[in-house]
Formats: structure tokens, sequence, C-alpha cells
């Protein structure tokens, strides 16, 4: 039995204080990295009503878990539980923790798991937004290379690192000084090397663009891929 299938099984008959209690002492916090292995198990045990409650708590970890689980809730819901709980990963893509903002990524894949088109709705959505941290979250939902075997999901992952970028070299300089403009794009810096690498026939000539724009920004993100190994292999150096 695998990691994962003992915590699905340990959690599977817990709720309420008795589960907060087991998360908190098995998240890995504080420390470097969450425990996701447990987040994970969660998710694929916990019914609506606990991932809702999950989701509303004030512990880091256990937000986390319920926002995970809230992926799982989206995908497998009719559509008017389905669209609560997109509209509440949306509005925490935005949170102030990036291990919660790191949560609503994995909720998108576990979307991408179940429904791949639920998925890409999602991702068109929210790539669309004006929120920095929204287009953030899809972004690195979507670049997930398991996902990407999926042609279509690869395509819309190409087009949502480059309508990103585009969006990066039109931001003033004032705005740029915006924390969550480096959010957005550090997530760009590994990104295109994920959907690049999936269909490198559609994304290399895209990725090539990068390498040329005056934007500093935008060279950063250029730089950054390039040093992906799953890149190296495709493209030679920037002159």
């Amino acid at each position: 039995m695998g990691r994962r299938e003992e915590y699905r099984e340990a959690v599977s008959g817990l709720s309420g204080d008795t589960l907060d209690e087991y998360l908190d002492t098995r998240s890995g916090l504080p420390g470097p990295r969450a425990n996701l292995e447990l987040a994970g198990a969660v998710a694929d045990v916990a019914d609506v009503g606990e991932a809702w409650r999950l989701a509303g708590s004030d512990r880091e970890y256990t937000r986390l878990c319920g926002v995970v689980a809230l992926g799982a809730v989206a995908a497998r819901s009719d559509d008017a539980a389905r669209a609560q709980a997109l509209e509440r990963l949306r509005a925490e893509a935005s949170d102030d923790r990036w291990r919660v903002r790191e949560a609503v990524a994995l909720a998108l894949q576990r979307i991408g798991d179940a429904d791949p088109g639920l998925l890409r709705d999602v991702v068109r959505d929210w790539i669309a937004q004006d929120d920095l941290l929204v287009m953030r979250a899809a972004l690195a939902g979507v670049c997930e290379p398991r996902l990407l075997r999926d042609p279509e999901t690869a395509a819309l992952a190409l087009e949502a690192c480059d309508r990103a970028t585009a969006r990066l070299g039109r931001l003033s300089p004032a705005v740029r000084r915006n924390p969550q403009v480096r959010v957005m794009r550090q997530a760009l810096g590994y990104c295109w090397s994920v959907a690049g690498a999936a269909d490198p026939e559609r994304g290399l000539p895209l990725f090539a663009r990068l390498a040329g724009s005056s934007d500093p920004d935008v060279r950063w993100v250029d730089r950054e891929n390039r040093r992906k190994a799953r890149l190296q292999r495709l493209v030679s150096p920037a002159s």
C-alpha cells in the first residue's frame, strides 16, 4: 500500500476536529514542503460538506486540503455545486498565502484529470481575467505534463502562456512593482517549458519569439525556460 493509500484509509473515517488534528500533526509545516500526498488523500475521500468546511479554515494547511478537495467537488458535482466550487477556487487563487494559491492549481489539475473539457473551460475563463493571480492559477493548473497528453489541452496551455506573456509585456513599470506581477512572471518562467515540450511543433515557434523581445521581463521568462532540461534538448540557447 502506497503512502497516499495509507492516508486515504486513515482519513476516510475522520471528520471535524478529529480530522483537523490529524492534518495538523502530519501537515509537514512549519517546513519547506507541505504534505501534498495527505492533501490529495483528503480530496479523494472528503464529501462536499467536509470539503467546504476545510476550505473555510484559518489554518493554512487545513485550508490547503479543503481547496484541493473543492477541485474534486467541482469535477464530480452537478452544475450548481460545480459553479459554487469554481467561484470559490477563483477567489482562493488570489489568497495572500502562496500554499493556498498552489492548492488552487492542484485543484484545477484534479478537474483536468476527471474532465479535461471542464478544465479547458475554466482556463479560458480565468486567463482572460484582470486579476494576475487568477491568470497565474490558470497557467499553473493547465501546465502539468500529464494533462498535456491531451492535444486540445496542450494547445490551450500554449495559448494561455502566450496570452499571459503578452499581458506581462503590456504592464507599466509602476504596475510591475506589484508582487502579483512577480508571482505571474515566476509561473511563466517554467510554464512555457512544460507547454512547449508537450507540443514542440506549435510551441517552439511561439516560444522563439520571446528571445527577440525588448521587454526585460519577457526576456527573463525566455532565459528561465531555456534552463529547463525539458527544453534544453529541443532548443538551442538564445543568441
